[in-house]
C-alpha cells in the first residue's frame, strides 16, 4: 500500500483526535481555567481539521500523486505536533511558556496549505 505509513499517522492522530476531545470534555471539565481549556478544546478543533485534511490528501494522492502532496501533508503533521501538542501540554501543566512553541505550529500549517497550492498551480 502507498503511502502505508501516511495512513497509519493518519488514523493514530484520528483516535487521538477522539480520546483528546472525550478527556477534555469530561476528565477536564471545571478543571482547568477557562482559558486553559479553550486553548485544549483549540487544539482538539486543529488536531482534527488537519487530520482530515491528511485523508483527503492521501486519498487525493492514491489516484493523483502530484509532487508537493508529501510537504504538505508533512507540513500538516509538523503543525499538529507543535501546535496541538503545545497547547494539550500548556492546559495540562499549565506552563503558559508553552504558548511560544504555538504560533510555529500554526506557521507550519499554513505553509501547508500553501505548499498544497503550489502543488495544484503546478500540476498539468
Amino acid at each position: 500500500m502507498q503511502d502505508r505509513g501516511w495512513w497509519l499517522g493518519a488514523a493514530l492522530s484520528g483516535a487521538l483526535v477522539v480520546i483528546a476531545g472525550a478527556f477534555g470534555a469530561h476528565a477536564l471539565e471545571g478543571q482547568l481555567a477557562p482559558r486553559l481549556a479553550a486553548a485544549f478544546e483549540t487544539g482538539v478543533r486543529y488536531q482534527a481539521w488537519h487530520t482530515l485534511a491528511l485523508l483527503a490528501m492521501l486519498a487525493w494522492r492514491a489516484s493523483q500523486p502530484l509532487a508537493g502532496q508529501r510537504l504538505a501533508m508533512a507540513l500538516w503533521a509538523a503543525g499538529i505536533a507543535l501546535f496541538s501538542g503545545s497547547l494539550y501540554a500548556m492546559a495540562l501543566t499549565g506552563a503558559t511558556g508553552l504558548g511560544m512553541i504555538t504560533p510555529m505550529g500554526g506557521v507550519l500549517m499554513i505553509a501547508g496549505w500553501l505548499a498544497l497550492a503550489a502543488a495544484i498551480l503546478r500540476a498539468r
